[in-house]
């Protein structure tokens, strides 16, 4: 009896119970459109902040589930400068920032061209540009071989691996990567929701490479969700919804491998995780109007560029506290400078002292205070 839904004879004719799912895929996509119309209705500075913050997250969080931290300041600095959109003096990023950058937009801001095998291997190049995963050596934008061995799917810290299922083996790769590209590509159905999860499912069961599978699944499935919006404008992330469910998500994926090729209740999973992930768009959203708030409230208040930039660091979600020694180290300027600095935020009644004192003397935002 075969292990895995790509070892069954019917593979890969996914079925699912459209009934059962017709009236959670029109609230999700009622819901979907309802957010994208207030969006779109945004001005366009509110509207780009909505997506740098956004596709921030979603680049951060997809590295997290594979568990490589990345820097937020990076990160955003990336996709700010690729975007076109002015946020301030950030940090350059490195090789390994710009690489799933340009992946995640790549898929999104290019959705509607043709999926091809070149362009799977262009973002398997971008995400490792050393040719190394960790300390190994591994083999870079082309599907992995025999010499790779089984490609069996983990989760967990080395060492505490958990073994969810083995992928296909090497000499089916090309025949196996043709028919997904020729269903992506051509199938007008099912709807581009259901295909965002159908798409992902498949692709990670193929495994088609040594490594960074469930970083381009992901992109593969944001691209079909972008297909779904007619946008390359992203308000919500999958990614991070994910990693919030992360351990129901590995759950779920390895009962769907181990099952038959009925795959409703991997949709179902798949569309309350992306109804779930609509909340999040909600936190964007609300934290962008704070953003243009507390400015619009300042807006006469007299600022060097040094308190900006931290402002503007606490109002995008400064990761622990914000203290003398951080402000002095992030602007690159002395203790003494960094404490004028703040003192005269205190003053402005921007920043307060948070409780403790002496070396642990920490700072936050002060409530906003409009004048309407």
């Amino acid at each position: 009896m075969p292990a895995y839904i790509h070892e069954r004879s019917d593979w890969p004719q996914f079925r699912w119970d459209q009934g059962a799912l017709a009236n959670q895929l029109s609230a999700v996509r009622h819901r979907q459109g309802r957010l994208i119309g207030r969006m779109q209705a945004l001005g366009l500075p509110l509207r780009e902040e909505a997506v740098l913050k956004t596709l921030t997250e979603d680049v951060l969080k997809s590295s997290e589930i594979e568990g490589e931290l990345l820097d937020r300041d990076r990160v955003r600095s990336s996709i700010a400068r690729r975007l076109g959109i002015d946020v301030g003096a950030l940090p350059p990023a490195d090789r390994n920032v710009e690489g799933i950058v340009e992946m995640m937009l790549d898929a999104t801001q290019r959705f509607d061209q043709p999926l091809s095998a070149a362009r799977l291997f262009s973002w398997h190049g971008a995400l490792f540009p050393t040719g190394r995963s960790g300390l190994g050596k591994i083999k870079v934008a082309q599907w992995r071989d025999e010499e790779s061995g089984s490609m069996r799917v983990v989760s967990g810290a080395h060492g505490r691996e958990k073994i969810h299922y083995e992928a296909p083996i090497a000499d089916r790769l090309d025949n196996e990567m043709q028919g997904f590209l020729t269903w992506f590509n051509f199938e007008a159905k099912p709807d581009p929701v259901i295909k965002a999860a159908l798409a992902h499912l498949w692709f990670v069961t193929i495994h088609p490479f040594d490594d960074g599978n469930g970083r381009i699944a992901r992109a593969i499935a944001d691209m079909s969700l972008a297909r779904s919006e007619d946008s390359p404008q992203r308000f919500y992330s999958m990614s991070a919804q994910i990693q919030l469910e992360r351990s129901a998500y590995y759950d779920m994926l390895e009962a769907t491998q181990k099952g038959d090729l009925d795959i409703t209740r991997w949709l179902e999973w798949f569309l309350a995780c992306l109804d779930r992930a609509f909340d999040g768009a909600e936190t964007v959203l609300s934290s962008v109007f704070r953003k243009a708030e507390f400015w619009r409230v300042n807006a006469a208040t007299s600022l060097n560029d040094r308190q900006r930039d931290i402002l503007n660091r606490l109002l995008d979600g400064f990761e622990g506290k914000l203290t003398s020694s951080k402000w002095a180290k992030i602007e690159k300027c002395s203790a003494d400078t960094a404490l004028r600095d703040i003192n005269e935020l205190v003053a402005h009644g921007i920043l307060a002292r948070d409780e403790g004192g002496g070396r642990s003397t920490s700072y936050s935002l002060t409530e906003i205070k409009s004048d309407d």
